[in-house]
C-alpha cells in the first residue's frame, strides 16, 4: 500500500507533462500563425491540425497512462482509494461480464408488428429531427447573418457548432439518466473515446464541407453510406453480412444516385466541387461509418442501454471540443458572434435541440437494429432532403429521379423480404435439426 502514492504521483506527472508539451505546441501554432500563408481553398487543414492538437491534449496522456498501467498491471492490485477506484472504471473492464464477450439480455422477443411499430417510429423520428437539423446546418455555414445595425457576418467556426450540438445532448441524457433507473454499467470507459473523436470529427468534416461544395453535392456523396458500414462492419466488428444485405445496399445507393443527380434544375450553376470539398465528404463518410460500428459494436458486448451510451459519448466530445477551442480562443470569438447576432443564437440553439433529439433517435436504432439499418434509414433521409427542397424552391425532378426513387424503396422492401425469407428457413432448419435429435 505504500507504493501507491508514488504510483499515482507518475500517473499524474505523466498526465501533466504531456498535456503541457501538446499544448504549448498547440499555442505556438495559433498565436504565431505558423501556417498563415495556406491559400483559403486548404484552410481547413490548419484548422484540422490544431483541432488534433487539441483532442490530443487530453488523448496522449490518456494513452501514456494506459500503457503505464498495463505495464505495472495496477487494474488488478488492491486498492480502494479514490483515485484507484477512477482509474479502474475508466480502464478495467467488470469482472461479472459473461467470459463469452456478450451481455444477455432479458427484454422479451417482440412480435413482427411490435417490431415494425417500433422501427416506423424511430424512421418517422430521425427524418422530423435531421431533416430540421440539415436545413438549420445549411443556413449557418453558408447563409449571412445580420446584425442590430445591418452589418452582415459569416459563421466559419465548425468546431463551436459541434460543441453546441454535444453540450445539450450530454444534458439532455444525464439528466434522463438521474430521473429513470439504468442498467449496470460495465463498459470501460476509455472504448467510447474512439466513437466519441470519430463522432466529433465526422461532424466537423460535414460542416466545413459546406464552405467549399454545394449542399446538393454533400447529400449526394452521403447517398453511398451504406456501402462503407458495410465494409466497417466486417472490419471493426466482424460481422458477417448475407449476399443479399450487399446486393439491397449497392441498389439502394444507385437508386439515390439517380436521384440525386437528376434532382433540380441548376446543376450548371451549382457549387463546384473542389479537391478540399471532395475529401472532406470522403473523410465524413469514413468517420461516421466507424462511429456507427464501433457504437453497435459495444451495444453488442456490453449492453449498456442508448442513453447511457449518448451521454458517455458526449461527455468526452464536449471535453475534446472545449479542450480545443480554449486553445484556439474559439468560445470568446463565438460568443461574441452570438451577441453581436441574434439570429444566430436562435438558430444554434434550435440546432442542438434537433441534434440531441437525433442523437436519441441514433442510439435507439443501433442499439435495436444494428449499423446498417440507421444507414439505409439515413440515406433515405438525404433524399428526403433534396425532395423537400424540390417541392419548397418547384425544382423539376426528371425520368431518372423517378427511376432513383423507385429503386430506393425496391431495395428497402427486397431486403426486408429476404431478411424474413432468411428468419424462415433458419427456423425450419432448427426443428428439422432438432427433430432429428
Amino acid at each position: 500500500m505504500a507504493k501507491a502514492p508514488v504510483t499515482e504521483v507518475i500517473i499524474c506527472f505523466i498526465f501533466i507533462s504531456t498535456a503541457s508539451v501538446i499544448y504549448f505546441i498547440n499555442k505556438l501554432i495559433v498565436n504565431f500563425e505558423l501556417f498563415g500563408d495556406v491559400q483559403p481553398g486548404y484552410s481547413w487543414i490548419v484548422h484540422c491540425i490544431t483541432n488534433v492538437l487539441g483532442y490530443l491534449t487530453i488523448l496522449l496522456p490518456v494513452y501514456f497512462i494506459y500503457k503505464y498501467i498495463n505495464k505495472i498491471n495496477y487494474v488488478d492490485k488492491p486498492g480502494s482509494g479514490r483515485f484507484a477506484v477512477l482509474l479502474r472504471r475508466f480502464y478495467g473492464e467488470d469482472e461479472s461480464l459473461d467470459k463469452s464477450g456478450t451481455v444477455n439480455k432479458d427484454t422479451a422477443p417482440r412480435t413482427a408488428l411490435n417490431e415494425a411499430l417500433l422501427l416506423t417510429f424511430y424512421f418517422a423520428g430521425l427524418q422530423i429531427s435531421f431533416l430540421s437539423w440539415g436545413v438549420l446546418q445549411e443556413k449557418i455555414m453558408t447563409q449571412k447573418y445580420l446584425s442590430i445595425d445591418n452589418e452582415e457576418g459569416h459563421f466559419k467556426d465548425s468546431q463551436f457548432l459541434v460543441f453546441v450540438n454535444r453540450i445539450l445532448a450530454f444534458c439532455t441524457s444525464g439528466f434522463y439518466i438521474f430521473c429513470k433507473r439504468q442498467p449496470r454499467h460495465k463498459c470501460p470507459y476509455y472504448k467510447y473515446i474512439f466513437c466519441s473523436l470519430s463522432n466529433i470529427m465526422s461532424s466537423w468534416c460535414q460542416y466545413e464541407a459546406l464552405k467549399y461544395v454545394s449542399f446538393l453535392h454533400q447529400v449526394l456523396a452521403k447517398a453511398a453510406k451504406t456501402i462503407p458500414v458495410i465494409i466497417m462492419g466486417k472490419i471493426v466488428s466482424r460481422i458477417k453480412y448475407e449476399y443479399y444485405e450487399y446486393v439491397t445496399a449497392g441498389i439502394l445507393s444507385i437508386g439515390m444516385l439517380f436521384f440525386l443527380l437528376d434532382a433540380g434544375d441548376n446543376k450548371s450553376t451549382s457549387t463546384i466541387t473542389t479537391f478540399s470539398g471532395l475529401f472532406l465528404l470522403c473523410s465524413y463518410i469514413v468517420f461516421d461509418s466507424f462511429t456507427s460500428n464501433w457504437q453497435g459494436a459495444l451495444f453488442t458486448q456490453f449492453g449498456m442501454s442508448p442513453v447511457q451510451m449518448m451521454c458517455t459519448v458526449n461527455f468526452f466530445s464536449c471535453i475534446f471540443t472545449a479542450t480545443s477551442l480554449l486553445q484556439q480562443d474559439g468560445f470568446s470569438s463565438s460568443i461574441n458572434f452570438m451577441i453581436k447576432y441574434p439570429a444566430f443564437t436562435v438558430d444554434c440553439i434550435l440546432l442542438s435541440i434537433c441534434s440531441a433529439g437525433g442523437q436519441l433517435f441514433i442510439f435507439n436504432t443501433l442499439s435495436t437494429f444494428g449499423p446498417l439499418v440507421f444507414a439505409i434509414i439515413s440515406t433515405i433521409r438525404q433524399g428526403f432532403s433534396v425532395l423537400l427542397s424540390c417541392i419548397i424552391y418547384q425544382h423539376h425532378v426528371g425520368f431518372a429521379g423517378v427511376c432513383g426513387i423507385l429503386l430506393v424503396f425496391c431495395s428497402i422492401f427486397l431486403r426486408l423480404y429476404c431478411s424474413y425469407r432468411v428468419k424462415a428457413l433458419r427456423k425450419s432448419t432448427k426443428i428439422i435439426n432438432d427433430m432429428k435429435v
